[in-house]
């Protein structure tokens, strides 16, 4: 089992992530991760999907999904010319006599603390995956109360990728 990052480039409409997602259900296809958002233009919506297959399933994900009608432009951001990053906010108990702990262990990660409670602190982390998951792993040793990740958002390097889109 491969993993791959899809970017989608949609007519920003309602149901449209309904109808991708409906497609990956259908044929029994993995969603590992699904972000989505508008972009510059607001009538385009930018998809960022992780899926796990072998070769041709992955092959498969991909021409099926440029044949859905709102599907502008798909394509894989590979990692050595692509950008991800994700976003974890995590909710750890902490007694009063932790805190710094965690706040210690928070600013290696340049993580942000953006909620304290009497009993608990919220952390804020942003990076790639393996950056995320070392921090949860690390705050595992307290008690993890919930936990929020995005998912990957992804964007490939450089200018020559770029899509425009004419409607």
């Amino acid at each position: 089992m491969r993993k791959k990052v899809f970017q989608l480039l949609v007519d920003n409409t309602s149901g449209v992530l309904s109808r991708i997602s409906g497609l990956f259900s259908r044929r029994g296809y993995n969603i590992e991760s699904i972000t989505a958002g508008v972009t510059a233009d607001p009538r385009i919506t930018r998809i960022t999907i992780v899926a796990t297959g072998d070769d041709e399933i992955l092959e498969q994900i991909e021409k099926q999904v440029g044949k859905l009608v709102d599907v502008r432009d798909i394509r894989e951001l590979k990692p050595e010319e692509s950008v991800y990053r994700e976003l974890a906010m995590i909710k750890v108990k902490v007694a009063a006599a932790q805190r710094q702990d965690v706040i210690a262990l928070s600013n290696i990660f340049r993580a942000n603390i953006i909620d304290v409670g009497p009993e608990n602190l919220i952390v804020e982390i942003t990076g790639n995956q393996s950056k995320v998951d070392a921090c949860i792993n690390l705050l595992s040793n307290y008690e993890i109360l919930e936990l929020a990740r995005t998912g990957i958002a992804g964007l490939g390097r450089g200018t020559e990728n770029v899509v425009y889109i004419d409607l």
